[in-house]
């Protein structure tokens, strides 16, 4: 079957030019736009390819929002991770008068179509998408409608022209790993995420970068994915402090991730930092919690979720970001899970830590 071609120069078609061509009443095309359900599903397919194919975009005067809302969208939530994105969000957002509509997609990466239809009817300011990416015809309805969207996304993996906060995971990594190799860790294991992730992979990559830097090669053997959760770290944990040449060190690619490190080790006897050094990422709130409290990589992800938050509404207002891919620094935070190798390792402190202290790019700060 042939495509039909544009008969209309491309962003210049009108609702009648989309009815005429499809065969269906400017109200129907009406309906689809705004994200109505009571249009069959072939109906609504046929209004949307010449949608697309006419690169419709609604006109500059269009209605303002139906409510002063943005959307904030996770693959999933009811973590502390997500909790610190959406306290970040809600400073931003209360200042603004704002109000947030959360939804979750049940650890999907990508919204269903009844999730954007609920969007464009409801017509927000904006949708924040956490971890989770939409489409390239998911993105033209809502930029047909006007509905600007912004990904916070830590693995980097988002398009150029879709605006994006996210953090330096290559840099976390090379710092973790850094710190542990000044201490005189030479056998360090690393239990990143999913290897399929941009991010588990930059941490790695940073990881691997800073043994180079001092000759010291990377055990394969050592380097673990798993995923960000509490029941990787115990399950690789176990696996890796079992092994004859077990690691005196272990870098953990979350700090819920170090927490299931942490357990595996007193499982079988082991003192955490005494016989076994450990780094989480993220830097949770529970990361001060813990005993001992738990060295890690601080991702600012308060910071990022408010960064993306302001760009969302400056773009709500007709504002084009400055750039359209940030990302924030990240930092060492030393506490008191980590220490030099061998039963003496406590009193072996390097001068370069201090309880609670952050680290930039190698330096004690």
């Amino acid at each position: 079957m042939t495509v039909p071609r544009p008969v209309t120069k491309p962003g210049s078609a009108t609702i009648a030019t989309i009815a005429g061509e499809v065969g269906v009443s400017v109200t129907t095309v009406s309906k689809v736009l705004n994200g109505r359900a009571d249009v069959a599903p072939e109906t609504r397919a046929r209004v949307e390819a010449s949608l697309e194919r006419h690169r419709y975009r609604r006109r500059a005067t269009r209605q303002p929002p139906t409510a002063h809302q943005i959307d904030l969208v996770f693959h999933e939530f009811g973590t502390a991770w997500a909790m610190e994105i959406i306290r970040g969000v809600e400073t931003v957002t209360a200042a603004a008068k704002v109000d947030i509509v959360l939804s979750q997609l049940d650890g999907a990466h990508s919204p269903p179509q009844h999730w954007l239809d609920a969007v464009l009817a409801r017509r927000p300011l904006g949708v924040v998408l956490v971890l989770c990416h939409l489409s390239q015809a998911q993105q033209r309805q809502l930029q047909r409608q006007r509905i600007p969207f912004v990904v916070v996304d830590t693995d980097s993996a988002t398009s150029a022209s879709v605006p994006t906060v996210g953090s330096n995971n290559w840099n976390g990594g090379l710092l973790a790993a850094r710190h542990l190799l000044a201490l005189g860790h030479r056998r360090i294991a690393v239990i990143s995420g999913p290897e399929d992730v941009l991010c588990s992979r930059a941490r790695v990559a940073g990881f691997r970068s800073a043994h180079d830097e001092v000759g010291v090669p990377v055990d394969p053997e050592l380097v673990r994915y798993g995923n960000f959760a509490a029941h990787s770290g115990n399950d690789h944990g176990l696996e890796l402090l079992q092994r004859p040449d077990r690691p005196t060190a272990i870098f953990a690619g979350s700090d819920i991730q170090a927490l299931g490190v942490m357990r595996a080790a007193r499982r079988l006897g082991l003192d955490v930092p005494r016989d076994l050094s450990v780094v989480g990422y993220d830097d949770l709130p529970v990361a001060t919690w813990v005993g001992p409290a738990l060295t890690t990589v601080n991702q600012p992800l308060r910071d990022m979720a408010g960064t993306a938050t302001r760009m969302l509404l400056d773009l709500a207002r007709g504002e084009e970001p400055a750039t359209s891919r940030i990302d924030l620094v990240t930092e060492l935070v030393v506490r008191e899970s980590t220490a030099p190798p061998g039963p003496e390792g406590p009193q072996r402190r390097s001068e370069a830590s201090s309880s609670d202290g952050a680290v930039r790019d190698g330096r004690a700060v």
